[in-house]
């Protein structure tokens, strides 16, 4: 079975969405980075936060809008919600709780990544002991307000080890594994 791997680009000051899940601060800084290229071949199935799956999307008013990773991957989406849609999503299964969400996300990966999406949804993962490996792309902006890569209210401790840390033309990326 694959790892499951929370991937995410930040502010420097640890911010992934700007106030209110506002993502067209990123925008400017999607473009060429060969480590999430050659992730997104590696990525068997996404388990998305219901906040982000419905949130604003960085490329709003394109051709790429409600695409995971811009058009650049596609496969099964697994979105952790307790009120899915009336309205069937093509691709898109919609669970009520963290362990069925992750165990039917997992099954549709198979030996590759199972990629989370939304620091709360991760922020679970995380506390359940169920995230492997964290991809940060560090871009050079200060936001000041927004939503935080991991935020937990009174404080936890999540030790890291760093893989691999490599650059790209608008972002430097830090892919860490989790030590258990």
């Amino acid at each position: 079975m694959g790892k499951v791997l929370y991937s995410v680009t930040m502010s420097l000051d640890g911010f992934i969405a700007g106030p209110g899940g506002d993502m067209s601060w990123l925008t400017e800084y999607l473009g060429p980075n060969p480590t999430v290229d050659e992730l997104i071949g590696k990525i068997g199935a996404l388990l998305v936060g219901n906040r982000t799956f419905r949130g604003d999307d960085p490329h709003k008013g394109t051709s790429k809008e409600g695409k995971a990773f811009g058009g650049g991957w596609s496969g099964p989406q697994f979105v952790l919600t307790h009120h899915a849609p009336h309205t069937p999503v093509p691709g898109t299964t919609f669970v009520g709780d963290l362990a069925s969400g992750l165990a039917a996300a997992k099954a549709a990966a198979g030996d590759k990544y199972v990629n989370v999406i939304g620091a709360e949804v991760a922020r679970q993962c995380l506390e359940a002991g169920m995230i492997d490996e964290i991809l940060v792309c560090i871009v050079p902006v200060l936001l000041g307000d927004g939503v935080r890569l991991f935020d937990h209210p009174g404080g936890a401790t999540v030790k890291l080890e760093r893989l691999s840390l490599t650059q790209a033309p608008q972002a430097t990326n830090l892919w860490l594994r989790v030590v258990k």
